[in-house]
């Protein structure tokens, strides 16, 4: 019996169909078509084709411990339309993919024999670690071939939800030069509640600070910049380079983030970006995925700080538009 690791040489009927019609496996020598475990479950359940032999899936199990979730992710994919090419066969087509990359996606209108894909797919467990650096700097290859990077997660019932991730620049239009040097020169105020109260009339900074009865609040953290601690927590320099954005800065305990970001000033439009402090952001695909889903039910965009050297850039983890949700069919 062959690996189920490896390919399954169909020479079956439906070979040559399966390939120039829908784009499955990887064509062979005599006409054959080379179909991966995973692609194998779908043309069986999806094309009518019969199983190797009777104890194949058995032994496809047992040599692959993730093949059931592959084939839901590629059931969700394929059943609306979708081609989907894997990376390793992405060659046949004279194309190529990022290599953290799991297939490559066509629309169901097109053929990848006549055109580049227009995505390209990873796929997780809900219980996987979210590695936002890694995601981060894929999705930024990715989009700089012109493709959209998604992503699609997989829970303990093999059901599969899909999310898009790229990178954002969250920018807002307030003029922001004079910001800093106005935290700088703030002084005295009462400690509260981790933070401080500032008099409202000489509080004169519109991206920061929530007037109260007693004042204007503001946190620990911008208290660190008033202060001009050194060196500044993770929190400050996310918060510094924010406000040099032009953002205006609210809390965003309500929506499970350090803070919700205005693009305008107060009162003109909703706060469309949910800011996340990293060390308090998610561990797992399944508490990024409810939050980036409580983020679209309120018209916002879940961003996840990422550093490199003294910057900040801002991951992005969105859900797609209704016509490119991918999901799988009800189980069997």
């Amino acid at each position: 019996m062959t690996p189920s690791s490896s390919p399954w040489s169909y020479s079956g009927s439906a070979a040559d169909r399966l390939w120039h019609k829908s784009a499955i496996g990887r064509p062979a020598e005599g006409g054959s078509l080379l179909l991966s475990p995973a692609e194998a479950l779908f043309v069986h359940h999806h094309r009518n084709v019969d199983f190797p032999s009777d104890d194949w899936l058995a032994t496809a199990l047992n040599a692959d411990r993730l093949l059931m979730q592959q084939f839901a992710v590629l059931e969700a994919l394929r059943v609306p339309g979708n081609k989907v090419i894997l990376t390793a066969n992405l060659e046949v087509v004279g194309q190529t993919a990022q290599d953290d990359s799991w297939a490559a996606r066509w629309a169901s209108d097109t053929h990848p024999r006549d055109s580049s894909p227009i995505a390209e797919v990873r796929w997780f467990q809900d219980s996987d670690s979210l590695n936002s650096e890694g995601l981060f700097e894929w999705a930024e290859r990715v989009a700089s071939n012109g493709r959209i990077a998604e992503v699609l997660v997989v829970d303990s019932e093999l059901s599969v939800v899909t999310y898009r991730v790229s990178s954002s620049n969250p920018e807002g239009e307030l003029d922001s030069t004079s910001v800093f040097a106005a935290l700088n020169a703030t002084s005295d105020g009462v400690n509260s509640g981790g933070g401080r109260l500032y008099s409202t009339d000489s509080w004169t900074i519109q991206q920061l600070g929530v007037p109260t009865e007693a004042g204007v609040y503001v946190d620990g953290i911008t208290c660190e910049i008033i202060d001009g601690r050194e060196p500044l927590s993770e929190g400050a320099q996310i918060l510094n380079d924010l406000l040099g954005r032009g953002l205006v800065m609210r809390p965003g305990f309500k929506y499970g983030t350090r803070w919700r970001c205005y693009d305008k000033p107060l009162g003109e439009d909703h706060a469309p970006y949910l800011v996340v402090l990293p060390s308090e952001a998610p561990q797992d695909w399944g508490g990024a995925c409810l939050a980036s889903r409580l983020a679209a039910g309120v018209n916002k965009i879940w961003l996840h700080p990422v550093q490199y050297g003294e910057n900040w850039c801002y991951l992005a983890v969105t859900r797609p538009p209704a016509d490119s949700r991918w999901s799988n069919p009800n189980r069997r």
